[in-house]
């Protein structure tokens, strides 16, 4: 037995169980501490941007919120602008300009990074990134599909989205983490990092297997 916090767990064996469009499932024999191994099924995910367009500078600003229905979960949520960074040689911050007029129908003069979200670690390597977006103006919105057209979008004082946050109204990783860490910014409790900042646990293994 190795001590404490010195294991490397490395793979022993790997088996793809499906690959899909936007995830795939993989089953990894990850070798313990003891000498055995232990099995481990793996969601691969594309990765995910998803923005915080905030109207003002303090935190009196509002934030654009969208109404849309996840499937999963079986009912509409309140969530950020968000998407998957699916297209070829598209950058995150690129995915997020890109999804903020797709959805909302805003660009933004200044972007920085707020906080990387990991979905749900213990299964899947899906990690979204989300930018603070300032500086808005409004531009035409292409409807791309039936689902985009279903969103309902709307605008909250900060103060509001982090009263929904606390009390269970916003669900989402992403807005949960991305509203909360924006007010810490306005308040002055924290600080951004640059749009292109290094981005160590974006997920790469799935969109390899596009290439």
């Amino acid at each position: 037995m190795t001590e404490p916090g010195k294991h490397e767990f490395t793979v022993a064996s790997t088996r793809d169980v499906h690959i899909g469009r936007v995830v795939g499932l993989r089953v990894d024999e990850v070798v313990m501490p003891g000498g055995g191994t232990a099995r481990r099924e793996v969601v691969e995910h594309l990765g995910a941007v998803a923005v915080v367009a905030l109207d003002g500078e303090g935190v009196d600003s509002s934030v654009t919120l969208i109404h849309q229905y996840r499937h999963p979960i079986g009912r509409r949520l309140w969530e950020l602008p968000a998407g998957l960074i699916d297209k070829a040689g598209e950058d995150p911050v690129g995915a997020a300009k890109r999804e903020l007029v797709e959805e909302v129908g805003l660009s933004a003069e200044r972007w920085e990074t707020l906080v990387d979200v990991a979905a749900s670690p213990g299964f899947t390597d899906e990690v979204v990134r989300v930018y603070l977006a300032r500086g808005l103006s409004e531009v035409d919105r292409e409807i791309l599909g039936e689902e985009e057209a279903d969103l309902v979008t709307a605008k909250f004082p900060l103060a509001e989205a982090v009263r929904m946050a606390l009390a269970g109204e916003l669900v989402n990783g992403a807005t949960v983490g991305g509203v909360l860490a924006a007010h810490a910014v306005l308040s002055g409790a924290a600080s951004t990092r640059p749009a292109d900042a290094p981005w160590e646990d974006r997920p790469t293994k799935f969109a390899s297997r596009n290439v």
